[in-house]
């Protein structure tokens, strides 16, 4: 049992309450999860400064140092580096110097913190309800198939701004990873989530769109999950054919919001003029901005 909530914003005047939101959300949903928790937000612009390339990287014994181009933010154990460059570039920059930090998430206006503990001291310790931004995401984990650690935690982010988060499980992960493996993909974590999340990328990056690439997924995989799948732009929901993972999305004109229990979206503004339903199975909803 874990826990997944996700806000996607459509109106300015809500981005400097982001963080805010999305704490309460994610508070909401400790209980689902108390082993470690992470969240991304799309847009802070201290954590990911706009027109820069950005990499967040998580479970490194230093501080890293790549030169007075990249400035370095560091949010409790993770540090947030951004250059002006690609964020491809600043990546490789980052896996040359430190090749066995942990690369918790890359991409424009893209910052991912991760940790291990109680998802409300986590999002204390990083500050999160100061945060700002266009959308976020976030994941409180009750470790099943693989161990406790940073690796292990959600949102998995393994394609450039894109980022995963996962309750349930995939029955046939060890046979994916091993195509997967075959194919060249290099993987960070025992963690089934992660199978989904390269699978996914490699769809994305063949030309796929987010929803073609999720219904690749279901009918590839097979276990009982719900997803929520964002890049930059926007965010896309699905849950399995027989959907017996919780999910439950609301939405108005000033925003879009799903979570596993109703109860992390009850203080969001205007919820109670939202349109609320309960996603069918294997079917994709996705938001743009």
């Amino acid at each position: 049992m874990c826990g997944i909530v996700g806000l996607h914003l459509r109106t300015p005047e809500l981005y400097p309450r982001l963080g805010e939101l999305l704490a309460a959300m994610l508070g909401e949903m400790s209980d689902r999860g108390a082993d470690s928790a992470g969240i991304a937000v799309y847009g802070d612009p201290e954590w990911s400064p706009y027109g820069q390339g950005c990499v967040s990287v998580t479970d490194v014994a230093e501080r890293p140092d790549l030169g007075p181009d990249v400035d370095v933010v560091q949010v409790d154990s993770t540090y947030l580096l951004s250059a002006d460059m690609e964020s491809e570039e600043l990546l490789d920059l980052v896996r040359a110097a430190y090749p066995t930090a942990l690369i918790s998430g890359f991409g424009a206006d893209l910052a991912v913190l991760k940790g291990v503990g109680h998802p409300r001291s986590l999002t204390d310790a990083w500050g999160l309800a100061k945060a700002q931004g266009w959308q976020g995401v976030g994941h409180t984990r009750m470790a099943t198939e693989s161990a406790v650690t940073p690796s292990g935690c959600h949102p998995y982010t393994v394609g450039p701004g894109q980022c995963l988060v996962h309750n349930g499980s995939f029955a046939n992960h060890a046979t994916i990873r091993r195509e997967l493996r075959r194919a060249g993909v290099v993987f960070d974590s025992e963690n089934d989530t992660e199978v989904g999340a390269r699978f996914v990328a490699e769809q994305l990056a063949a030309g796929r769109d987010v929803a073609t690439a999720l219904k690749e997924l279901c009918a590839t995989f097979d276990g009982f999950y719900t997803l929520l799948v964002s890049d930059h732009d926007s965010f896309a929901v699905v849950r399995d054919a027989i959907a017996c993972k919780p999910a439950v999305i609301a939405e108005t004109a000033d925003w879009v919001a799903m979570a596993s229990e109703y109860r992390a979206l009850a203080g969001l503004p205007g919820v109670e003029q939202a349109r609320i339903w309960e996603p069918e199975p294997e079917v994709v909803y996705a938001w743009t901005r």
